[in-house]
């Protein structure tokens, strides 16, 4: 059975070629393309090229050239299917399995389509050819709008008394023009009405450039009218999961390196007529994590601008410390505020595209740096604020996926804030005057624990929390029993003391039967001692503190068996070891 053309189509427009290629061999840009050695021929002088906006790689050596399947195919033994199977999953879709319900599915997305196709171009073509729209007409023009971009975006326009439903229904049944989103049923006047009656709309596309809902906005400003609507989410439209303009936007990025993301329709179509076309816009919601991936499929840095007034402010907000997250090292995301009543279109419109790409370079603020700046607003200088400031500063960085960002992140947050608290430095500066000779013992301890993995000391707390509180355990052993310990020490300490706990018997530290040095090892680099100590008659707390070092090595339990899988699935490509990969990072994020 063959895969239907639009099912790969978007897995090529998903995917760069240089992204996949630079899964497999080190490729460097040089110019419009990226060159790297040949993956088909030992060799020490490159030949071989990728062309993103050609969509294909070239092996001057051998004369292998192809697209992202065929790369696959060859540079990996598989077979088309497979390749497909494997891409699909790299480009975040969902895999197609020829059952009957994905028959269905892309039955029933050719019709949604063919609705949403027929409905643009419909309104499209009576905003300019009919007497009807003149009203919009003059609305667009006053918006400095041209018949360019109204054709280049398909603008369209709504009647106040539309007539197009009764012609769709000749083709398409009532369920499914329901189902587009573009209809509603009145009860009381028993009709189907059109959701954007008397209003312009914008199409929105998929990333394949086909309309899968609209944008519509009113005129005449009414009370308790919305400005703005969008289509209801289908099972062919996520509001999260999509981008206006993307479709055009991407095509740019073999040429640009950054991305303006901005709140409205208006506005990409406003830098739009000014040649800034690397621009899109979410969808009236607040930016999700799927956006920001998305766009990182495409771009190395996002600029986010929003409005230019206390709103615009809010929604770079809620932006910012949504999209953090996705933070990768070889990803930017910046903020760009405008003066306050400008938005992206009007600002461009009144100073042109030279002036909006100066002020863009001059005003760009990084993600972590416009956090910061905002908490620090927000904070009194007294210590109770300073604290909430500083946790919520350190629950930020720790939100972020990767690690490596994390840390840096972290730091920047924490040395901005000890910049804040001189005296504390000062203190501590002197208590190091004071404190030399316990600060070597320190300093010798923390060379040793260098030679210690990080499991083996998560496993020394554990163990420390239960040889401390004996008794604690001694009712509870059903909380500890079933703890993997992964270090040969540390496994014979924990063994003897289940056997202990198993006998019925009440016994001390020193009635295990194990070697007395490992004992004290544990006691001397469990780092969570000093914490049992301060709670040594709070159970619920030390409870608590158990259950959280069990998660720390569950987790590490699934990180190897998912490095195990992964391994395996390089091999096999099998869907069944990759639901079992998929099925384990979901139990850690629950842990």
């Amino acid at each position: 059975m063959k895969y239907p053309k639009e099912y790969l189509d978007e897995i090529k427009t998903r995917l760069k070629v240089s992204t996949v290629v630079s899964k497999s061999i080190n490729i460097k840009k040089r110019g419009k393309e990226f060159v790297g050695l040949s993956p088909f021929k030992n060799e020490k002088t490159p030949s071989f090229t990728v062309n993103d906006e050609k969509g294909f790689y070239h092996c001057f050596s051998t004369g292998e050239h192809g697209n992202i399947f065929d790369f696959i195919m060859k540079t990996q033994n598989l077979k088309f299917g497979e390749a497909v199977k494997m891409l699909a999953t790299l480009a975040g879709m969902r895999p197609y399995t020829f059952s009957k319900e994905d028959e269905i599915r892309e039955k029933n997305w050719k019709e949604y389509i063919s609705i949403y196709n027929k409905y643009t171009n419909f309104y499209h073509e009576a905003l300019i050819k009919n007497s009807n729209s003149e009203t919009a007409k003059n609305y667009l023009k006053n918006r400095s709008l041209t018949i360019n971009e109204v054709k280049k975006f398909k603008i369209g326009y709504v009647e106040k008394l539309p007539n197009i439903y009764n012609e769709l229904k000749k083709e398409f049944n009532e369920t499914k023009l329901q189902e587009s989103g573009l209809f509603y049923f009145d009860e009381k006047k028993n009709i189907y009405v059109e959701r954007f009656k008397d209003r312009i709309i914008f199409p929105i596309n998929n990333i394949s450039g086909q309309p899968i809902a609209l944008g519509g906005r009113i005129i005449n400003e009414k009370n308790n009218v919305a400005k703005y609507i969008n289509s209801p989410e289908t099972p062919f439209f996520k509001k999260g999961s999509n981008l206006y303009n993307l479709d055009i936007a991407r095509k740019l990025s073999n040429k640009v390196d950054n991305i303006y993301l901005v709140e409205g329709y208006m506005d990409v179509i406003g830098l739009s007529k000014n040649e800034i076309n690397n621009v899109v816009a979410n969808l009236g919601t607040s930016l999700t994590e799927k956006q920001i991936i998305i766009l990182n499929q495409f771009f190395d840095h996002i600029i986010i601008c929003f409005d230019g007034d206390s709103s615009g402010y809010k929604a770079a907000l809620r932006a910012a410390e949504n999209s953090i997250k996705e933070l990768k090292p070889e990803k930017k995301i910046s903020f760009l505020f405008l003066p306050d009543g400008n938005d992206p279109d009007s600002f461009v419109n009144k100073y042109g595209k030279d002036y909006f790409f100066n002020y863009s370079k001059k005003n760009l603020i990084s993600i972590h740096e416009f956090i910061f700046n905002h908490h620090k607003e927000q904070t009194d200088d007294n210590p109770s604020s300073l604290a909430v400031f500083e946790k919520t500063l350190r629950s930020i960085a720790n939100s972020i996926k990767d690690e490596f960002i994390k840390k840096y992140i972290l730091e920047f947050f924490l040395d901005k804030v000890s910049q804040l608290t001189p005296n504390i430095n000062n203190i501590e500066k002197k208590f190091y005057s004071k404190s030399i000779k316990s600060l070597k013992t320190t300093q010798k301890q923390f060379n040793e624990t260098k030679n210690l993995s990080q499991i083996e000391l998560k496993e020394f707390s554990f163990l420390y929390i239960i040889i401390d509180n004996l008794n604690l355990f001694y009712e509870k052993l059903d909380l500890i029993e079933n703890v993997k310990i992964f270090t040969k020490e540390n496994r014979m300490i924990f063994d003897e003391i289940l056997l202990k706990f198993r006998s019925n018997e009440q016994f001390k530290v020193e009635d295990l039967k194990v070697d007395k040095q490992l004992i004290e090892r544990v006691k001397k680099y469990a780092s969570i001692k000093h914490i049992i100590k301060n709670n040594k008659k709070d159970d619920e707390k030390i409870y608590d503190l158990l259950n959280e070092i069990i998660r720390d090595l569950k987790n590490h339990e699934l990180e190897l068996r998912i490095e195990e899988l992964e391994s395996k699935f390089s091999e096999d490509l099998s869907e069944t070891t990759f639901n079992q990969i998929r099925e384990l990072k979901k139990m850690q994020k629950i842990n």
